[in-house]
């Protein structure tokens, strides 16, 4: 196979990505055929899988703008993946031009794909850490140059947490995080899950397919998602199904194929600094 030259030397082309598949879902150009061949039977098993991946964007947009009218600048994204059109940096400095933005991802692709769109930025930058170590990422030169942790900070675990299994712990991670930011911060969280039978079916073969990557996917009920809120105070209208995150219209309550997800946005209590 021949390496694209946005393709860093030293990964495997023959493994699945899930930040590539990611990308396919959203239609970028940044992926493989063994990306899509796997992201076609993850669809395949579960139809809608598209509209999730959307929902999902489009829930983080209205986040951001969210904390931006709050009056936050500041934005970790962590398992940020490859930047397409409407990321973070994107939607957080359209809001708010002096916005600050650090993205977190630990395959070499995201991280390279994204050094090279952010090439110019001075007010966005991304860390090559997992979310399995918070000190990484938040001891890292790049927070530690672009951020002020003793200010609100927008922390945006969006469609990541659903790929750290139970063994580690994630609702721990979440907290670990929470610790380290000030008062005033926002946590931006989205899962997937599938809380009917139907779904828990389908969820089976798309776990299946997840399966041929290096990354997991743990397809959690609203029951488990809700704790990642620990500390948070959840705003309106709290954990709800993707599209009805603050819609700005109608999501479509007859539609046949809807999202397979919950969201939510969670403020750390306290007087921000």
């Amino acid at each position: 196979m021949e390496r694209p030259a946005w393709a860093p030397q030293g990964i495997d082309l023959t493994v699945p990505s899930v930040s590539r598949m990611y990308d396919y879902y959203l239609g970028g150009s940044h992926n493989f055929e063994v990306d899509r061949e796997a992201g076609r039977r993850a669809i395949e098993a579960w139809p809608s899988l598209p509209k999730t991946v959307q929902a999902n964007r489009a829930f983080m947009r209205r986040a951001i703008e969210f904390a931006a009218a709050e009056g936050l600048t500041q934005f970790l994204d962590i398992g940020s993946g490859i930047p397409t059109f409407g990321s973070a940096h994107e939607v957080a400095q359209a809001a708010a031009p002096e916005a600050r933005v650090i993205y977190v991802d630990y395959d070499p692709v995201a991280v390279a794909h994204s050094r090279a769109v952010l090439d110019g930025n001075d007010r966005a930058d991304v860390v090559s850490a997992d979310l399995r170590s918070p000190q990484d990422v938040l001891e890292s030169p790049e927070v530690e140059q672009l951020l002020d942790l003793e200010r609100p900070v927008a922390l945006l675990l969006v469609a990541v947490l659903h790929y750290v299994e139970d063994k580690d712990d994630p609702w721990q991670l979440v907290a670990r995080f929470r610790d380290a930011l000030a008062p005033g911060s926002l946590l931006v969280l989205s899962h997937g899950s599938g809380d009917s039978s139907t779904e828990q079916e389908a969820g089976e073969s798309v776990r299946d397919v997840y399966r041929s990557t290096s990354t997991p996917l743990i397809m959690r009920p609203r029951s488990d998602i809700e704790p990642f809120f620990a500390g948070w105070e959840l705003v309106e209208p709290g954990l709800v199904p993707l599209q009805r995150w603050r819609p700005e219209e109608d999501p479509g309550a007859h539609d046949p194929v809807l999202p397979c997800g919950y969201a939510g946005v969670g403020r750390k209590a306290g007087r921000a600094g």
